[in-house]
């Protein structure tokens, strides 16, 4: 006699893993507003039935024209344009992933991540034509170009057709997500469409709440990374997006934007609010209309975080979150944002969980460690990546019992705020102890002449490892006087042997300090082969 099947916990089989098309927030948009005003790029205004019409068009002639299957990877080289948003909606709608690449890389770098993640597919802004001819499949255009017909000329051509609108389910993907490639080739995280629903639905919730078509968005980053997820939110809530009119980061030119768009909601990183808030254009700047100037991609120094509020008020939303998370761990709402230090303020915080986001800190062993102890900040959730594309050696290494191990190092307190430590790769260890970078960094920020710090770990014979600290000064200070301005905040095992002084740091396309290229750069210098090994 056979053995019934287990019944699963709770007594029912799920009967259907079918989710919304993510493309479907902009079918939606158009509904509800077709007249309001969707996308503006300097003199170019589409409104939400035109944008709806041309990615309708756009997707149709993908899946007649160019035989895009579901599951096809469609890659992306492009600087912000509004072509590129209606070709992210149409991939959807046509069933393919989306792959947007680092416009900056260059065109061998692009090959292989169009090589890595099997695009068949590509769309390419005609600026980029040796990105074209080097990747070698075929190819669209964003504007008139040799290597391949215009997506505005084939949106003219299809104009008022409809494609057939892909079925997927929550698990099917609809994004490869590459990571920045801090230490070694870039990671393809696979983003699914009921992952990013979840997403969408936890920004707005978390980051952005009460968002309408009242509303309007700036966007001052790159499209392809955590800038495109954003203005997916947006979409949701038919806000209107405003894309710089240039390339070129004009900063007089954000606030002349800000005022004339009324701009509530803007995604930055630490590095270009600082500009922005020290730019000599914003003390004359009308940022009245500001409700949520979200920044993530890493810390915030504290010193510049006092200078923001004070600057633009308490607009601040801070959040945390790897593009594996698609930037949901942590959220530093508006409200627990100060300026002034007091005893109710939790200085140096990222903030507290998502929701529906768990964090544990664990120690090597995977094992939950108490409020106020360092370990790997590792996460669970619905915001989890489904794991790298054909990468069963990272996806190994990224999980453990289930929990994705962020690779970054922070502790927790006992509300449950939690506090990042830095990179486990920037940390270094000196005379037998830990040294963390950040916190060093924040203390050297606090001196009035320095504007930018990074802190490496550098070989040494007698401690294995001290700290140099590479910094940027806006007016006269020598290493004597920097030394003995921190010596007094910091022990003396965590003191810098070393203080170099630079005109930049260099950072990467997104605007980060990365610690990989200011090694690679002190390298380049001899500096390092200076370090006794």
């Amino acid at each position: 006699m056979t053995e019934p099947a287990t019944e699963p916990a709770g007594g029912v089989i799920p009967v259907s893993t079918r989710v919304m098309n993510l493309a479907t927030f902009l079918t939606q948009a158009a509904r509800r507003d077709p007249d309001g005003i969707a996308l503006v790029m300097g003199e170019a205004c589409w409104t939400w039935a035109e944008f709806e019409a041309r990615t309708d068009a756009l997707a149709h002639a993908l899946q007649t024209r160019f035989g895009l299957q579901k599951g096809d990877r469609v890659m992306c080289q492009s600087q912000n344009c509004m072509e590129m948003m209606q070709a992210m909606f149409a991939t959807w709608r046509a069933g393919g992933i989306w792959v947007p690449a680092n416009f900056r890389q260059t065109p061998e770098e692009v090959a292989w991540l169009t090589e890595a993640s099997g695009a068949r597919l590509m769309l390419c802004n005609a600026a980029f034509p040796d990105h074209a001819a080097a990747c070698g499949v075929t190819t669209l255009a964003f504007g008139a170009a040799d290597f391949g017909p215009s997506v505005q000329a084939i949106t003219a051509e299809h104009l008022g057709s409809r494609p057939q609108v892909a079925v997927v389910d929550r698990d099917d993907p609809c994004w490869f997500f590459f990571t920045s490639g801090t230490t070694g080739r870039p990671k393809a995280s696979v983003l699914t469409h009921g992952q990013m629903a979840f997403v969408v639905t936890n920004h707005l919730a978390d980051l952005m709440p009460g968002l309408t078509g009242e509303d309007a968005s700036l966007v001052v980053a790159p499209l392809s990374h955590g800038a495109g997820v954003h203005q997916l939110t947006q979409v949701a809530r038919g806000v209107k997006t405003v894309l710089l009119p240039t390339e070129r980061f004009d900063v007089a030119q954000v606030w002349d934007l800000v005022r004339e768009w009324r701009v509530s909601t803007m995604f930055t990183v630490p590095t270009i609010l600082k500009l922005l808030v020290e730019h000599p254009a914003t003390a004359g700047a009308d940022t009245s209309s500001l409700r949520y100037v979200i920044y993530a991609g890493a810390p915030m120094y504290r010193v510049d975080q006092q200078r923001a509020l004070r600057t633009l008020g308490k607009v601040l939303v801070q959040y945390f979150g790897l593009g594996e998370c698609t930037g949901n761990i942590t959220v530093l709402p508006a409200h627990l944002h100060d300026a002034e230090d007091g005893p109710t303020t939790r200085i140096g915080t990222c903030g507290h969980a998502r929701t529906g986001i768990e964090i544990q800190i664990q120690d090597d062993q995977g094992r939950e460690l108490p409020p106020g102890q360092t370990g790997e900040i590792c996460v669970i959730g619905p915001a989890v990546f489904a794991g790298y594309y054909r990468n069963p050696q990272a996806n190994a290494k990224a999980f453990r019992d289930g929990w994705f191990r962020t690779g970054d190092l922070g502790h927790m307190d006992e509300a449950g705020f939690l506090y990042i430590t830095g990179r486990e790769s920037d940390m270094f260890i000196s005379g037998g102890s830990n040294v963390y970078p950040r916190e060093i960094e924040e203390k050297i920020l606090t001196h009035p002449a320095i504007s930018e710090v990074a802190v490496l770990g550098v070989p040494d014979p007698l401690w294995g490892e001290v700290g140099w600290a590479i910094c940027v000064a806006s007016a006269p200070v020598t290493e004597e006087e920097l030394a003995a301005f921190v010596a007094p905040k910091l022990s003396r095992y965590k003191l810098p042997k070393r203080f170099l002084f630079w005109d930049g740091l260099p950072k990467s396309a997104y605007g980060k300090i990365t610690k990989k290229m200011i090694r690679e750069e002190l390298e380049a210098r001899g500096l390092l082969e200076q370090a006794p090994a």
